[in-house]
């Protein structure tokens, strides 16, 4: 019991590190950038799903995935419901690795596989820790108690 507590404690304070904002605004960041660039260019999403066996007949993802990487960036950059959009995100960075970046290879010059897996390793972690300090939900909530407590 003492030793799960110690644990959750860990976690928590690494939650409240100062520097971690900067790899929740970098992920982020490079979120909310691939949706830009897939509605740019509608032709790299079109490519992956037309190539896939599987994928060919979800279409419709193909617009979906786009405001998904730019919804859930954006509220990550801000840390709002940050472990529901990273919750939403693990499922579609799993699939690029999957299906997009395993057929590729690792050693192919195009290949995106080691971005891929540390954006998923970052997205296991804020899903863990959340929005951490500097983010609009800790201040939402540090407002909220300097309310109540007037």
């Amino acid at each position: 019991m003492k030793n799960k507590s110690v644990n959750m404690l860990r976690i928590n304070s690494l939650g409240q590190l100062k520097w971690i904002v900067v790899f929740r605004v970098i992920l982020g960041l490079s979120l909310f950038i691939k949706g830009i660039q897939f509605i740019q260019d509608k032709s790299l999403i079109r490519k992956v799903f037309s190539e896939s066996l599987i994928l060919h007949d979800y279409f419709w993802l193909q617009t979906l995935i786009p405001w998904l990487n730019i919804l859930c960036g954006f509220f990550i950059v801000i840390g709002v419901f940050t472990r529901l959009m990273v919750a939403l995100q693990i499922p579609i960075i799993i699939g690029a690795i999957v299906f997009v970046n395993s057929q590729k290879g690792i050693y192919e010059g195009e290949s995106e596989l080691a971005l891929s897996i540390v954006i998923l390793v970052l997205l296991f972690v804020f899903l863990v820790i959340g929005g951490g300090n500097f983010s609009w939900s800790q201040l939402i909530e540090k407002e909220n108690k300097n309310n109540f407590r007037d």
